[in-house]
Protein backbone atom coordinates (compact mmCIF):
# COMPACT_ATOMS: atom_id res chain seq x y z
CA UNK A 1 0.00 0.00 0.00
CA UNK A 2 1.46 3.39 -0.99
CA UNK A 3 -1.27 5.70 0.38
CA UNK A 4 -1.99 5.46 4.11
CA UNK A 5 -1.35 2.57 6.46
CA UNK A 6 1.63 3.95 8.39
CA UNK A 7 2.49 6.66 10.90
CA UNK A 8 4.78 9.67 10.95
CA UNK A 9 6.87 8.13 13.72
CA UNK A 10 7.39 4.88 11.80
CA UNK A 11 8.33 6.63 8.56
CA UNK A 12 10.74 9.05 10.23
CA UNK A 13 12.40 6.18 12.11
CA UNK A 14 13.16 4.52 8.77
CA UNK A 15 14.83 7.60 7.24
CA UNK A 16 18.57 8.23 7.44
CA UNK A 17 21.02 10.64 5.84
CA UNK A 18 21.11 10.30 2.06
CA UNK A 19 23.83 7.76 1.23
CA UNK A 20 25.05 9.00 -2.18
CA UNK A 21 26.20 12.55 -1.54
CA UNK A 22 26.89 14.60 -4.66
CA UNK A 23 30.24 16.38 -4.75
CA UNK A 24 30.49 20.11 -4.13
CA UNK A 25 31.26 22.56 -6.93
CA UNK A 26 35.05 22.78 -7.14
CA UNK A 27 37.41 25.69 -7.80
CA UNK A 28 38.03 24.71 -11.42
CA UNK A 29 34.34 24.89 -12.20
CA UNK A 30 33.98 28.31 -10.57
CA UNK A 31 36.93 29.56 -12.65
CA UNK A 32 35.21 28.22 -15.77
CA UNK A 33 32.03 30.10 -14.83
CA UNK A 34 33.96 33.36 -14.63
CA UNK A 35 35.52 32.70 -18.02
CA UNK A 36 32.10 32.04 -19.59
CA UNK A 37 30.86 35.32 -18.18
CA UNK A 38 33.89 37.15 -19.54
CA UNK A 39 33.40 35.65 -22.99
CA UNK A 40 29.74 36.70 -22.98
CA UNK A 41 30.76 40.21 -21.92
CA UNK A 42 33.18 40.49 -24.84
CA UNK A 43 30.50 39.27 -27.25
CA UNK A 44 28.11 41.96 -25.98
CA UNK A 45 30.76 44.67 -25.76
CA UNK A 46 30.37 45.05 -22.00
CA UNK A 47 33.32 46.35 -19.96
CA UNK A 48 32.13 45.24 -16.52
CA UNK A 49 29.49 42.98 -15.00
CA UNK A 50 28.04 43.63 -11.53
CA UNK A 51 26.60 40.53 -9.83
CA UNK A 52 24.51 41.32 -6.77
CA UNK A 53 23.90 39.28 -3.64
CA UNK A 54 21.66 36.27 -4.14
CA UNK A 55 21.75 33.13 -6.26
CA UNK A 56 24.02 34.59 -8.95
CA UNK A 57 26.63 35.73 -6.41
CA UNK A 58 26.52 32.21 -4.99
CA UNK A 59 26.93 30.81 -8.52
CA UNK A 60 30.14 32.72 -9.21
CA UNK A 61 31.71 32.95 -5.73
CA UNK A 62 30.15 30.35 -3.44
CA UNK A 63 28.96 33.18 -1.17
CA UNK A 64 25.38 32.32 -0.24
CA UNK A 65 24.53 35.87 0.76
CA UNK A 66 20.96 37.11 0.43
CA UNK A 67 20.01 40.60 -0.67
CA UNK A 68 20.12 43.18 2.14
CA UNK A 69 20.09 46.97 2.23
CA UNK A 70 23.91 47.08 2.14
CA UNK A 71 25.61 46.50 -1.20
CA UNK A 72 27.41 43.17 -1.50
CA UNK A 73 28.44 42.59 -5.11
CA UNK A 74 30.99 41.10 -7.46
CA UNK A 75 32.43 43.16 -10.31
CA UNK A 76 33.77 41.07 -13.18
CA UNK A 77 35.83 42.55 -16.02
CA UNK A 78 37.13 40.80 -19.15
CA UNK A 79 40.68 40.97 -17.76
CA UNK A 80 42.04 40.88 -14.22
CA UNK A 81 40.74 39.45 -10.99
CA UNK A 82 37.11 39.94 -10.06
CA UNK A 83 36.44 42.56 -7.39
CA UNK A 84 34.24 41.78 -4.39
CA UNK A 85 32.58 44.76 -2.69
CA UNK A 86 31.35 44.18 0.87
CA UNK A 87 30.70 46.03 4.16
CA UNK A 88 33.90 46.08 6.18
CA UNK A 89 32.27 44.71 9.33
CA UNK A 90 31.10 41.63 7.37
CA UNK A 91 34.63 40.67 6.27
CA UNK A 92 35.01 38.04 8.96
CA UNK A 93 31.80 36.33 7.91
CA UNK A 94 32.47 36.55 4.19
CA UNK A 95 36.08 35.41 3.93
CA UNK A 96 35.54 31.80 5.13
CA UNK A 97 32.84 31.15 2.50
CA UNK A 98 34.45 32.90 -0.50
CA UNK A 99 35.39 30.21 -3.04
CA UNK A 100 37.28 32.27 -5.65
CA UNK A 101 40.35 34.50 -5.75
CA UNK A 102 39.20 38.09 -5.84
CA UNK A 103 40.34 41.61 -5.04
CA UNK A 104 38.48 42.69 -1.91
CA UNK A 105 37.01 46.17 -1.48
CA UNK A 106 35.53 46.83 1.95
CA UNK A 107 33.48 49.93 2.73
CA UNK A 108 32.67 51.42 6.11
CA UNK A 109 29.17 52.37 7.25
CA UNK A 110 29.73 56.09 6.56
CA UNK A 111 31.12 55.44 3.06
CA UNK A 112 29.32 55.00 -0.25
CA UNK A 113 29.59 51.49 -1.74
CA UNK A 114 28.44 52.95 -5.06
CA UNK A 115 31.51 55.19 -5.05
CA UNK A 116 33.67 52.12 -4.36
CA UNK A 117 32.21 50.47 -7.48
CA UNK A 118 32.72 53.69 -9.46
CA UNK A 119 36.38 53.77 -8.43
CA UNK A 120 36.81 50.18 -9.64
CA UNK A 121 35.25 51.09 -12.98
CA UNK A 122 37.50 54.14 -13.40
CA UNK A 123 40.63 52.22 -12.41
CA UNK A 124 39.88 49.52 -14.98
CA UNK A 125 38.77 51.86 -17.73
CA UNK A 126 35.20 50.57 -17.88
CA UNK A 127 32.58 52.63 -19.70
CA UNK A 128 29.74 50.06 -19.86
CA UNK A 129 28.43 48.28 -16.77
CA UNK A 130 25.98 45.37 -17.04
CA UNK A 131 23.76 45.28 -13.94
CA UNK A 132 22.37 42.09 -12.38
CA UNK A 133 18.57 42.33 -12.85
CA UNK A 134 18.03 41.39 -9.18
CA UNK A 135 19.85 44.51 -7.95
CA UNK A 136 17.31 46.83 -6.26
CA UNK A 137 16.40 49.94 -8.22
CA UNK A 138 17.70 52.31 -5.54
CA UNK A 139 21.14 50.67 -5.66
CA UNK A 140 21.27 50.89 -9.46
CA UNK A 141 20.33 54.58 -9.32
CA UNK A 142 23.08 55.28 -6.79
CA UNK A 143 25.56 53.55 -9.09
CA UNK A 144 24.34 55.70 -11.98
CA UNK A 145 24.93 58.83 -9.90
CA UNK A 146 28.37 57.71 -8.68
CA UNK A 147 29.55 56.73 -12.18
CA UNK A 148 27.80 59.21 -14.53
CA UNK A 149 30.15 58.47 -17.43
CA UNK A 150 29.35 54.74 -17.35
CA UNK A 151 26.49 53.34 -19.41
CA UNK A 152 24.33 50.93 -17.37
CA UNK A 153 22.77 47.99 -19.24
CA UNK A 154 20.80 44.86 -18.33
CA UNK A 155 22.99 41.84 -17.50
CA UNK A 156 20.18 39.26 -17.79
CA UNK A 157 21.42 37.80 -21.05
CA UNK A 158 24.94 37.32 -19.70
CA UNK A 159 24.00 35.88 -16.31
CA UNK A 160 21.16 33.71 -17.61
CA UNK A 161 23.37 32.28 -20.36
CA UNK A 162 25.87 31.15 -17.73
CA UNK A 163 23.42 29.78 -15.18
CA UNK A 164 21.00 28.08 -17.59
CA UNK A 165 23.48 25.43 -18.77
CA UNK A 166 24.20 23.06 -15.91
CA UNK A 167 27.46 21.15 -15.60
CA UNK A 168 27.63 17.45 -14.69
CA UNK A 169 28.39 18.47 -11.10
CA UNK A 170 25.31 20.68 -10.98
CA UNK A 171 23.16 17.94 -12.49
CA UNK A 172 24.33 15.57 -9.76
CA UNK A 173 23.40 18.04 -7.01
CA UNK A 174 20.00 18.66 -8.59
CA UNK A 175 19.39 14.94 -8.97
CA UNK A 176 20.14 14.29 -5.31
CA UNK A 177 17.82 17.08 -4.15
CA UNK A 178 14.95 15.87 -6.31
CA UNK A 179 15.34 12.24 -5.36
CA UNK A 180 15.43 13.18 -1.69
CA UNK A 181 12.18 15.10 -2.05
CA UNK A 182 10.54 12.26 -3.96
CA UNK A 183 11.44 9.93 -1.08
CA UNK A 184 9.85 12.36 1.38
CA UNK A 185 6.78 12.56 -0.87
CA UNK A 186 6.51 8.77 -0.95
CA UNK A 187 6.63 8.52 2.83
CA UNK A 188 4.24 11.44 3.30
CA UNK A 189 1.61 9.53 1.32
CA UNK A 190 1.94 6.63 3.75
CA UNK A 191 1.06 8.70 6.83
CA UNK A 192 -2.29 9.92 5.45
CA UNK A 193 -5.40 8.98 7.39
CA UNK A 194 -8.95 10.33 7.72
CA UNK A 195 -8.94 13.52 9.78
CA UNK A 196 -5.24 14.34 9.41
CA UNK A 197 -4.58 18.04 8.91
CA UNK A 198 -2.45 19.55 6.20
CA UNK A 199 -0.30 21.17 8.88
CA UNK A 200 0.60 17.75 10.29
CA UNK A 201 1.71 16.58 6.86
CA UNK A 202 3.77 19.73 6.36
CA UNK A 203 5.48 19.16 9.71
CA UNK A 204 6.29 15.58 8.70
CA UNK A 205 7.74 16.72 5.36
CA UNK A 206 9.94 19.28 7.12
CA UNK A 207 11.30 16.62 9.46
CA UNK A 208 11.62 14.14 6.60
CA UNK A 209 13.84 16.47 4.59
CA UNK A 210 15.95 17.05 7.70
CA UNK A 211 16.26 13.30 8.30
CA UNK A 212 17.68 12.88 4.80
CA UNK A 213 20.27 15.60 5.38
CA UNK A 214 18.65 18.80 4.08
CA UNK A 215 18.18 21.80 6.35
CA UNK A 216 14.43 21.36 5.90
CA UNK A 217 11.86 22.18 3.26
CA UNK A 218 12.46 25.26 1.14
CA UNK A 219 8.66 25.41 0.76
CA UNK A 220 5.74 23.04 1.30
CA UNK A 221 2.19 23.09 -0.08
CA UNK A 222 -0.27 20.47 1.19
CA UNK A 223 -3.84 20.63 -0.12
CA UNK A 224 -6.87 18.35 0.21
CA UNK A 225 -10.19 18.29 -1.64
CA UNK A 226 -11.46 21.47 -3.27
CA UNK A 227 -8.36 23.38 -2.13
CA UNK A 228 -6.40 21.53 -4.81
CA UNK A 229 -8.28 23.54 -7.46
CA UNK A 230 -6.24 26.57 -6.40
CA UNK A 231 -2.70 26.09 -7.79
CA UNK A 232 -0.97 27.30 -4.62
CA UNK A 233 -3.70 26.59 -2.11
CA UNK A 234 -5.88 28.57 0.27
CA UNK A 235 -5.15 30.08 3.71
CA UNK A 236 -6.72 27.11 5.47
CA UNK A 237 -5.57 24.01 7.33
CA UNK A 238 -7.35 21.34 5.27
CA UNK A 239 -8.69 18.19 6.93
CA UNK A 240 -8.45 14.98 4.90
CA UNK A 241 -11.58 12.98 4.02
CA UNK A 242 -12.18 9.79 2.06
CA UNK A 243 -12.27 10.49 -1.67
CA UNK A 244 -10.33 13.77 -1.42
CA UNK A 245 -7.78 14.71 -4.04
CA UNK A 246 -4.41 15.21 -2.38
CA UNK A 247 -1.84 17.64 -3.82
CA UNK A 248 1.59 17.95 -2.22
CA UNK A 249 4.22 20.28 -3.70
CA UNK A 250 7.51 20.63 -1.85
CA UNK A 251 11.26 20.88 -2.21
CA UNK A 252 14.62 21.15 -0.49
CA UNK A 253 18.15 22.30 -1.26
CA UNK A 254 21.38 20.36 -1.66
CA UNK A 255 24.33 22.79 -1.52
CA UNK A 256 21.98 25.48 -2.79
CA UNK A 257 20.48 23.45 -5.67
CA UNK A 258 16.73 23.05 -5.57
CA UNK A 259 14.12 20.32 -5.84
CA UNK A 260 10.44 21.03 -6.51
CA UNK A 261 8.29 17.90 -6.85
CA UNK A 262 4.47 17.65 -6.90
CA UNK A 263 2.31 14.57 -6.54
CA UNK A 264 -1.48 14.37 -6.92
CA UNK A 265 -3.59 11.34 -6.02
CA UNK A 266 -6.80 10.41 -4.25
CA UNK A 267 -7.12 9.30 -0.65
CA UNK A 268 -9.44 6.32 -1.07
CA UNK A 269 -11.04 5.25 -4.33
CA UNK A 270 -10.88 7.74 -7.22
CA UNK A 271 -14.14 8.51 -8.99
CA UNK A 272 -14.51 8.44 -12.77
CA UNK A 273 -13.86 12.15 -13.29
CA UNK A 274 -10.77 12.13 -11.07
CA UNK A 275 -9.39 9.20 -13.06
CA UNK A 276 -10.16 10.88 -16.38
CA UNK A 277 -8.51 14.20 -15.53
CA UNK A 278 -5.52 12.49 -13.91
CA UNK A 279 -4.95 10.46 -17.10
CA UNK A 280 -5.07 13.63 -19.21
CA UNK A 281 -2.58 15.31 -16.88
CA UNK A 282 -0.22 12.35 -17.21
CA UNK A 283 -0.56 12.47 -21.00
CA UNK A 284 0.15 16.22 -21.06
CA UNK A 285 3.23 15.84 -18.88
CA UNK A 286 4.58 13.11 -21.16
CA UNK A 287 3.81 15.16 -24.30
CA UNK A 288 5.78 18.09 -22.88
CA UNK A 289 8.71 15.76 -22.15
CA UNK A 290 8.55 14.24 -25.64
CA UNK A 291 8.60 17.70 -27.25
CA UNK A 292 12.05 18.51 -25.82
CA UNK A 293 14.93 18.62 -28.30
CA UNK A 294 18.01 20.85 -28.59
CA UNK A 295 17.38 23.81 -30.86
CA UNK A 296 13.63 23.98 -30.30
CA UNK A 297 12.13 27.09 -28.66
CA UNK A 298 11.06 26.69 -25.04
CA UNK A 299 7.50 27.69 -25.94
CA UNK A 300 7.03 24.55 -28.04
CA UNK A 301 7.08 22.42 -24.89
CA UNK A 302 4.23 24.44 -23.41
CA UNK A 303 2.34 24.15 -26.71
CA UNK A 304 2.68 20.36 -26.70
CA UNK A 305 1.07 20.08 -23.26
CA UNK A 306 -1.77 22.43 -24.19
CA UNK A 307 -2.47 20.53 -27.39
CA UNK A 308 -3.22 17.42 -25.33
CA UNK A 309 -5.66 19.32 -23.13
CA UNK A 310 -7.45 20.82 -26.12
CA UNK A 311 -7.87 17.41 -27.72
CA UNK A 312 -9.72 16.38 -24.57
CA UNK A 313 -11.95 19.46 -24.59
CA UNK A 314 -10.06 21.45 -21.94
CA UNK A 315 -8.93 25.05 -22.22
CA UNK A 316 -7.98 26.44 -24.65
CA UNK A 317 -5.21 28.77 -23.55
CA UNK A 318 -5.59 29.54 -19.82
CA UNK A 319 -9.33 28.93 -19.62
CA UNK A 320 -10.70 26.53 -17.04
CA UNK A 321 -11.17 23.64 -16.81
CA UNK A 322 -7.63 23.56 -18.13
CA UNK A 323 -4.08 24.69 -17.50
CA UNK A 324 -3.95 28.10 -15.76
CA UNK A 325 -0.18 28.66 -15.80
CA UNK A 326 3.00 27.88 -17.74
CA UNK A 327 4.07 24.28 -18.23
CA UNK A 328 7.42 24.69 -16.51
CA UNK A 329 10.29 26.82 -15.27
CA UNK A 330 14.05 26.64 -15.21
CA UNK A 331 15.55 25.41 -11.96
CA UNK A 332 18.97 25.45 -10.32
CA UNK A 333 20.24 27.68 -7.51
CA UNK A 334 16.81 29.34 -7.73
CA UNK A 335 13.60 27.33 -7.65
CA UNK A 336 12.30 29.44 -10.54
CA UNK A 337 14.85 30.77 -13.02
CA UNK A 338 15.16 31.50 -16.72
CA UNK A 339 14.30 30.24 -19.24
CA UNK A 340 10.62 29.24 -18.95
CA UNK A 341 8.38 26.74 -20.71
CA UNK A 342 5.69 29.24 -21.66
CA UNK A 343 4.27 30.81 -24.80
CA UNK A 344 6.46 33.72 -25.81
CA UNK A 345 9.74 32.34 -24.45
CA UNK A 346 11.63 31.63 -27.65
CA UNK A 347 14.91 30.76 -25.94
CA UNK A 348 16.35 27.73 -27.68
CA UNK A 349 16.66 24.53 -25.67
CA UNK A 350 20.28 23.48 -25.11
CA UNK A 351 21.86 20.43 -23.49
CA UNK A 352 22.31 21.07 -19.78
CA UNK A 353 19.19 23.19 -19.32
CA UNK A 354 16.94 22.01 -16.48
CA UNK A 355 13.19 22.48 -16.15
CA UNK A 356 10.12 21.55 -14.18
CA UNK A 357 7.36 19.79 -16.14
CA UNK A 358 4.02 20.55 -14.44
CA UNK A 359 1.08 21.22 -16.79
CA UNK A 360 -1.54 21.39 -14.01
CA UNK A 361 -5.22 20.83 -14.78
CA UNK A 362 -7.76 22.74 -12.68
CA UNK A 363 -11.44 21.80 -12.49
CA UNK A 364 -12.87 24.86 -10.70
CA UNK A 365 -14.42 24.29 -7.27
CA UNK A 366 -13.81 20.53 -7.50
CA UNK A 367 -10.13 19.61 -7.66
CA UNK A 368 -6.80 20.23 -9.35
CA UNK A 369 -4.14 17.79 -10.48
CA UNK A 370 -0.48 18.71 -10.86
CA UNK A 371 2.18 16.13 -11.63
CA UNK A 372 5.57 17.78 -11.40
CA UNK A 373 8.88 16.17 -12.18
CA UNK A 374 12.02 17.80 -13.55
CA UNK A 375 14.19 16.95 -16.53
CA UNK A 376 17.40 18.14 -18.12
CA UNK A 377 17.96 18.58 -21.85
CA UNK A 378 20.33 16.09 -23.45
CA UNK A 379 21.96 15.93 -26.89
CA UNK A 380 18.98 13.98 -28.20
CA UNK A 381 16.00 15.01 -26.07
CA UNK A 382 15.34 15.01 -22.34
CA UNK A 383 16.12 12.90 -19.29
CA UNK A 384 14.06 12.75 -16.10
CA UNK A 385 15.63 13.42 -12.72
CA UNK A 386 12.80 11.47 -11.05
CA UNK A 387 10.40 8.81 -12.31
CA UNK A 388 6.93 10.23 -13.00
CA UNK A 389 3.78 8.85 -11.35
CA UNK A 390 2.56 5.61 -12.97
CA UNK A 391 -1.13 5.86 -12.00
CA UNK A 392 -3.58 7.77 -9.82
CA UNK A 393 -3.85 4.85 -7.40
CA UNK A 394 -0.12 4.06 -7.66
CA UNK A 395 1.50 7.50 -7.51
CA UNK A 396 5.04 6.27 -6.89
CA UNK A 397 6.99 3.94 -9.14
Amino acid sequence: MTIGGSTAAAELAAMTRWPDQAAAIDAAERDARLERARAAMVDRKVDALLVSAGASLNYFTGVGWGMIERLVALVITPNGRPALVCPAFEAGSLMPILKIDADLFFWEEDESPSEVVAQILRARGCSTLAIDPTLPFFMAERLRTAAPSASLVDASAIIDACRAIKSPAELALLRQAKQMTLEVQRRAARILAPGIRASAVRAFIERGHQALGASGSTFCIVQFGASTSFPHGLPADDVLHEGDMVLIDTGCEVQGYNSDITRSYVFGTPDEEQRRIWAIEQEAQQAAFDAVAPGRPCETVDAAARAVLERHGLGPDYRLPGLPHRTGHGVGLSIHEAPYLVRGDRSLLEPGMCFSNEPMIVVPDRFGIRLEDHFHVTETGAEWFTTPSPAIDRPFA
